[in-house]
């Protein structure tokens, strides 16, 4: 199916949430905090998964829970690093 001239996707949720708590790796602190910049509903699926604090705050970042840093690291390495 077109529209305007793109093909319409479906949009796989788990992939993307999967993908943006990798790259919440690239600024996590030793405090377990990370810049919040993605998209809210993917922030608020991962905060519903255990993975972060709730998003929906002043703070410009949210907590990674120890689950959510484990994992984090775990598809960082599976997505973005070269085999050892």
């Amino acid at each position: 199916m077109e529209r305007s001239g793109y093909r319409i996707m479906e949009i796989d949720k788990e992939k993307i949430d999967d993908a943006i708590l990798a790259l919440l790796f690239l600024s996590l602190d030793r405090d377990g905090r990370s810049w919040k910049g993605f998209d809210w509903d993917a922030m608020n699926r991962l905060h519903e998964k255990g993975y972060i604090s709730n998003p929906i705050s002043k703070a410009k970042s949210v907590i990674l829970t120890d689950e959510g840093i484990e994992r984090s690291e775990h598809l960082f390495r599976a997505l973005f690093c070269k085999p050892e």
